[in-house]
């Protein structure tokens, strides 16, 4: 029983311990002998407290409707109001709907059926929306391809999603491969507002229902190449409301779009704003830092709920501390996600008095399970956590549940991986079945039939107050500056570079406490390997925020005793594994004072 327990009690007083030994054996002397697994962990009133009074979640969505319709009762309720705002460039609930209907129009007649993929490949802008809603409309389900990922990617994710038809930009065509038979629709060009000015301008009435796809988002995948990832109008629309309840939003808020469409934050963003009849202001492309110009875009657009990667957030609060960037009067709420938060910057950030009457929302979900699982606000007027920022509580019609690893419920304070159930469980991997079937479990605690539960690979555990503590990853999934990341689809790509033998992908922590990703590679035959022709073969296949920030050449890696790659030995990166070029000395006095500066 003592070593059946050990791996469980990473973060555990002496006490609970107790409690939990005593319940296990009281329950082995009390019934017939069967496998240790099988034994219930925790006593039925502490099981019903974690598996039913923490998940006291239920509340009332309309769940029926379609995700766009949610929009469409906005449109007809406001149509003269502010929809969407991209820097000069705006469009009313009413232009924008009219928009989204006529290209909707023309996809249909092009032969989207409900559950088609149509994939969208365009720049920040007014189409990015107009294309999003006209799939929607159609009744298709949108994937999202940013522009600035690599060839290769885009080419997998085209030819895995099976897409019936593309919306793009002139002049994003040569970063996308050419699939034959394909017809796409370049949305910026004079063609196509011929072709779409002699389409209605009604709501399309497409035969779907809210079982149907609304989007496939891809996510980095373990063999090297990204998955992905089916979300239904029903899983959407349960976000959507649960958002809006929890932001308090109005017609009256103006919300920045920020992250990039491809990842899913942005839903939330783009459709719970669209859904309240609030200004959607899409951030400008140049805007990637939390500069001066970043506070000012706030201040002239008077936005008043930001939701940003943790990491942004994180930089941000060092910039505010430091006397910049300062938040704009009208900003009201905050939300981070992506990855851990830590304490110490938000002590900064609440330590800004201007900010004493925003509330900050820490966020965490994955794509699995329709974005936001668990949330834990902050008024910055009131007091802070003691020791670290969990990530809350279950979010509405939300199920979390903390296990072993034989599914059973550890007891409160124990560790366990985090199971997610509920009205946001994804249908599944696209093409991918045997992946589905091994993440997306029956749900034995459920009441509903068929329910399921997403296997997380996060490690976590219950609070008293209720709270659940994120405590990192069981598997070798990480999230830097707010991406998730599989380190294993990194290494199957440095695996393929000429010269490299064997590879190995790590998270490591600098002397900022934060993240970065360092490669460990040994080479092939002797070959002459160095950090920045690695990252220039990598650069070729992987996203920018995929590349390791160093690459450390080793004769042979570190095992333990039993033969098993031990990740805990390998070595530090020096100066030399890093990919840069040689110092060259500041010239002249503006240089010389920068480079004072960062000394």
């Amino acid at each position: 029983s003592l070593e059946y327990a050990s791996d469980l009690f990473d973060h555990v007083t002496v006490e609970r311990f107790a409690e939990y030994f005593q319940t296990t054996l009281a329950a082995m002397l009390s019934e017939p002998a069967r496998p240790l697994a099988t034994l219930p962990l925790i006593g039925q009133a502490e099981r019903d407290r974690l598996l039913t009074a923490f998940n006291a979640t239920a509340a009332d969505y309309p769940s029926e409707l379609l995700l766009h319709q949610l929009f469409e009762e906005q449109a007809a309720r406001q149509p003269d109001a502010t929809a969407v705002v991209f820097e000069d460039l705006h469009l009313s609930y009413g232009e924008l709907n009219r928009r989204a209907n006529r290209l909707a129009h023309r996809l249909i007649a092009q032969g989207v059926v409900p559950d088609a993929r149509v994939a969208i490949c365009v720049e920040r802008s007014l189409d990015m929306i107009v294309g999003l809603l006209a799939i929607l409309k159609a009744g298709g389900a949108y994937v999202p391809l940013d522009p600035a990922y690599p060839r290769d990617r885009l080419a997998h994710m085209l030819q895995d999603s099976t897409s019936v038809a593309l919306l793009t930009h002139q002049g994003l065509r040569g970063v996308l491969p050419a699939i034959p038979g394909l017809p796409a629709f370049e949305l910026n060009t004079p063609e196509i507002a011929v072709t779409l000015a002699s389409q209605a301008i009604t709501n399309p009435q497409v035969r779907q229902s809210a079982q149907h796809l609304a989007y496939v988002i891809y996510t980095s995948g373990s063999t090297g190449m990204p998955k992905g990832v089916m979300l239904e109008h029903r899983n959407v629309v349960n976000l959507v409301q649960g958002h809006i309840a929890m932001c308090e939003l109005t017609p009256h808020d103006r919300v920045l779009q920020f992250a990039s469409f491809s990842f899913d934050s942005s839903v939330p963003e783009i459709f719970s704003c669209l859904a309240a009849g609030a200004a959607l202001v899409i951030r400008p492309p140049r805007l990637t830092v939390p500069d001066d110009d970043f506070a000012t875009l706030l201040q002239t657009q008077r936005i008043t709920i930001i939701d940003l990667p943790t990491a942004f957030w994180h930089r941000w609060a060092q910039q505010i501390g430091a006397g910049y960037a300062s938040p704009n009067p009208d900003l009201r709420l905050i939300l981070s996600g992506g990855e851990r938060s830590e304490l110490r910057h938000l002590a900064t950030w609440c330590g800004e008095p201007s900010l004493h009457r925003t509330r900050w929302i820490n966020n965490y979900g994955p794509t699995e399970a329709a974005v936001n699982a668990t949330a834990f606000s902050v008024a910055c007027s009131g007091s802070l956590p003691l020791h670290s920022i969990p990530i809350g509580r279950p979010v509405a019609n939300t199920q979390i549940y903390i296990l072993d690893p034989h599914g059973q419920p550890v007891p409160s304070g124990v560790t366990g991986e985090i199971h997610i159930g509920g009205a946001g469980v994804a249908r599944g991997y696209l093409n991918r079945p045997e992946l589905t079937a091994e993440r997306f479990v029956a749900d034995p605690f459920s009441a509903t039939p068929g329910a399921r539960m997403y296997k997380t690979g996060d490690l976590g555990r219950w609070l008293a107050d209720g709270n659940i503590e994120y405590l990192g990853r069981n598997d070798f999934q990480v999230k830097i500056r707010g991406f998730r990341i599989e380190l294993g689809e990194i290494e199957a790509k440095l695996a393929a570079c000429p010269g490299v033998g064997d590879a190995v992908v790590v998270a490591r922590e600098n002397s900022s406490l934060d993240q970065r990703l360092v490669a460990y590679v040994i080479a092939r035959n002797g070959a002459a390997l160095d950090a920045a022709s690695l990252r220039a073969s990598l650069a070729a296949n992987l996203p920018d925020y995929m590349l390791p920030a160093a690459f450390v050449i080793l004769d042979a890696f570190p095992l333990t005793p039993n033969g098993k790659l031990d990740r805990k030995a390998l070595p530090a990166p020096d100066q030399s594994a890093v990919a840069s070029r040689g110092y060259e000395e500041p010239q002249g006095v503006a240089e010389t004072a920068i480079a004072a500066i960062w000394q």
